[in-house]
């Protein structure tokens, strides 16, 4: 794979070392191996939705932070020694870590536990300077004087 330099982007663009930053991330292979599955969804306008499947995890277990635009979900498991034997182990309960890069204005509303599945509520909040606003179109009288 090619690498790309973005180096001139931060050079050349005052303002964008966001959008290079992120970028660069993603032009970097992803090393996850799709542990918990999860899904995405939209619930409502601004309001979405991340359900991940973690069988086996208790509320204690779970650490949830949001920072800079990053959502973090870690899973960790205490090591206990067991004298199970398992013929076959196919609910994996162990440790993780799950990383979202959230949009601009999009922030952590509340997390559930239920019945094996996570979901973290989100919502996008716009401030108020920023959302469109109608123009009225006046008369001109402002200009006579």
């Amino acid at each position: 794979m090619r690498n790309v330099d973005l180096s001139p982007l931060y050079r050349s663009f005052i303002g964008f070392d966001h959008l290079a930053t992120l970028l660069d991330s993603a032009n970097r292979t992803d090393k996850s191996n799709g542990y918990p599955p999860y899904n995405i969804e939209s619930v409502a306008d601004d309001k979405y939705r991340i359900t991940m499947a973690i069988a086996g995890f208790s509320d204690n277990e779970l650490d949830i932070q949001s920072e800079h635009n990053t959502l973090v979900v870690k899973g960790i498991k205490p090591e206990l020694k067991t004298d199970k034997k398992y013929l076959y182990q196919g609910i994996a309960e162990r440790n993780f870590e799950r990383r979202f890069q959230l949009g601009d204005y999009i922030k952590v509303i509340d997390a559930e536990l239920e019945n094996g599945l996570l979901h973290i509520f989100l919502e996008r909040e716009v401030p108020e300077a920023l959302k469109p606003r109608k123009i009225e179109i006046g008369t001109g009288k402002l200009l006579e004087s």
